[in-house]
């Protein structure tokens, strides 16, 4: 018995000590999703700490502070600054849904609160956040802009030919229009509808104002893209692809008082570019082109993806057959002009510098053969599929702005669902070599993320754990369940600066607020439902142009050596909210949402 006790008061003083120690240099934290942690999914944490915790124990309890269960701390073999030492704890046996957090005992340490369960509903948000960036008419604000969009150039016609380019969303910040992203984001609106259906409620009109029309808010949204697309094709053998340029960029403003001048007077007419396929640019910098099968296919993609959604409503018959129709114009477009077209600068070098190609004419060809039957576009879609194969990003380093775009390749996904066996095979094996990639970079850092710091990482952290989801559902094996968590997990507070990259979400927690963004900077609104871009390698961060913060880093005791993350106005490198990488959440979320 005075064993017991000479025992016990040593290891309280010890504990003591230790806890003494923590709170002193206040050199150990702990990170957890800040949102959710599916029933059936993987569940880790991590405590992260400057000094060696030895064996350490968590203790995991319920909202009110009841242990739940406890749990051994696995000293992990990588680390990143400023902390030495990180401690993995898998807490994935835990079914019981609820609030809960984590604590080390006898310490004043414990992570945020987290639940167990499905993820909120937040895909609303995000269609919501993305209604936020209209063109034409802004819901938001319930005001008309840019209603002389646009004059156009390299076109069929004479330069500063007067074009209807009206609608379509905003991209990023700032005031430009791209078919790059803009595509990619309806088609996004479109597949997370199919995905699941009942996931979306009516709440607006088609113009974004309160009021039900009948159809899904997510549907409103991608009509409104569709309807945009097809303004930029008002022939058959035309097709137009931005709309302004960085000329816009004159400081914060809202849509309807741009002051952007592009010759004719702020606020008043701007360039419409037309789709060549060749180098553009109206001033020194050129973009880089060798056809428009990029533009093309991606649209045509979208646009028969438009059919397959609106066929199934009775007043949207016609828009869909026009869709069809359109859908069917581009490819053909594509197809005569195979290769890329890239978004066009005019003061500065950066610019959306995709190129590839093969992976949106296989998309718009496998759309197309679902609704046609017609054995070509299948034929076609496997010839695309094999000048593509398994080539993207994730079997890189590193790699230019928007280089390959979209972040991942969906013309697989559609070709898998509509060829034979041995297609379906040839596009498993393609996601599941990008996978392989990214598992073998997540195995060298803490944090089990394999995406690359590049600008706009975020949306590539998105495409994992959304490429993660469509290998599961192409062949129901659980193999990469945690490189999806991990993603999600990055997104959401499992990060070196324990922030959410989504604007506004989880409420409870931190979240990117002070954004690059005119609703934030003039009207001092911060508009939920938005990814940010994202951490970038400081090699990057040091040579982007224009950027100083505006106050002292609140993150500055949290940045590692190799990568930063501003939440700051003045940092459009990493805060700046963009339309497409919030599109890209859509389908993840939605599933998540569901589990």
């Amino acid at each position: 018995m005075v064993n017991i006790q000479f025992f016990s008061f040593f290891l309280g003083l010890f504990l003591s000590l230790f806890s003494i120690n923590l709170k002193a240099k206040n050199d150990t934290e702990i990170r957890v999703n800040l949102a959710a942690y599916p029933v059936e999914m993987p569940k880790k944490a991590l405590v992260l700490s400057k000094s060696d915790l030895g064996d350490i124990v968590l203790f995991l309890k319920n909202k009110e502070g009841g242990l739940i269960q406890k749990y051994d701390g696995k000293l992990l073999k990588e680390s990143w600054e400023p902390f030495s030492f990180y401690y993995e704890i898998d807490f994935s046996d835990l079914k019981e849904e609820g609030d809960y957090f984590l604590e080390i005992p006898n310490s004043n340490i414990k992570s945020n609160i987290f639940s167990i369960g499905a993820y909120p509903a937040w895909q609303e948000d995000v269609v919501s956040f993305i209604r936020t960036q209209r063109c034409g008419f802004n819901p938001f604000l319930e005001e008309y802009c840019h209603q002389e969009d646009g004059l156009s150039f390299f076109g069929i016609w004479s330069d500063s030919t007067k074009i209807d380019a009206r609608g379509g969303w905003h991209d990023a910040g700032d005031q430009l229009k791209y078919l790059i992203t803009s595509s990619n984001t309806t088609a996004r609106l479109l597949m997370t509808f199919q995905m699941k259906p009942e996931s979306f409620t009516d709440q607006v009109n088609e113009m974004g104002l309160e009021g039900k029309n009948g159809l899904p808010d997510i549907l409103d949204e991608a009509k409104w893209g569709l309807d945009w697309i097809l303004k930029l094709h008002p022939g058959p053998n035309e097709l137009y692809h931005q709309v302004a340029d960085d000329r816009d960029h004159r400081g914060f403003k809202l849509p309807h008082e741009d002051n952007a001048d592009y010759g004719w007077g702020a606020n008043r007419y701007r360039p419409v570019y037309f789709a060549t396929g060749k180098p553009q640019g109206l001033s020194k910098y050129q973009s880089e082109a060798t056809g428009i099968g990029n533009l093309a296919g991606r649209s045509a993609a979208t646009l028969a993806l438009g059919y397959q959604v609106f066929i199934c409503f009775e007043d949207y018959h016609e828009f869909a057959e026009q869709c069809l129709k359109a859908s069917i114009e581009l490819y053909h477009m594509g197809k005569n002009q195979e290769g890329y077209q890239q978004g066009n600068s005019f003061s500065a070098p950066y610019r959306y510098e995709e190129n590839t190609w093969a992976d949106d004419m296989e998309w718009a060809a496998a759309e197309l053969f679902k609704v046609s039957k017609e054995k070509q576009y299948l034929e076609d879609a496997r010839r695309y599929a094999s000048i593509i194969k398994e080539w993207s990003w994730m079997e890189r380093d590193s790699a230019s702005h928007y280089e390959m775009y979209p972040f991942m390749n969906m013309g697989h996904y559609a070709l898998w669902q509509v060829g034979k066996e041995e297609d379906k095979k040839r596009m498993i094996e393609y996601y599941g070599h990008n996978l392989e990639q990214i598992q073998k970079r997540a195995d060298r850092n803490p944090y089990g993320v394999g995406h690359l710091f590049i600008w706009c990482s975020n949306n590539l952290a998105a495409a994992v754990s959304t490429q993660a989801m469509l290998y599961e559902e192409m062949t129901g094996s659980k193999k990469y369940r945690p490189l999806l968590i991990n993603h999600m997990n990055w997104l959401l507070g499992l990060n070196p600066w324990n922030t959410s990259m989504i604007t506004g979400l989880p409420e409870n927690a931190d979240f990117p607020l002070d954004v690059h963004m005119p609703f934030w900077r003039l009207l001092n609104v911060s508009i939920k439902g938005s990814l940010v871009d994202g951490p970038i390698w400081s090699i990057i961060h040091e040579n982007m142009l224009g950027i100083e913060l505006s106050e002292p880093d609140e993150y500055a005791h949290l940045q590692p050596k190799h990568i930063k993350y501003m939440d700051d106005w003045m940092d459009y490198s990493t805060n700046e909210p963009t339309l497409d990488g919030s599109a890209e959440l859509l389908m993840i979320l939605t599933y998540l949402n569901n589990d």
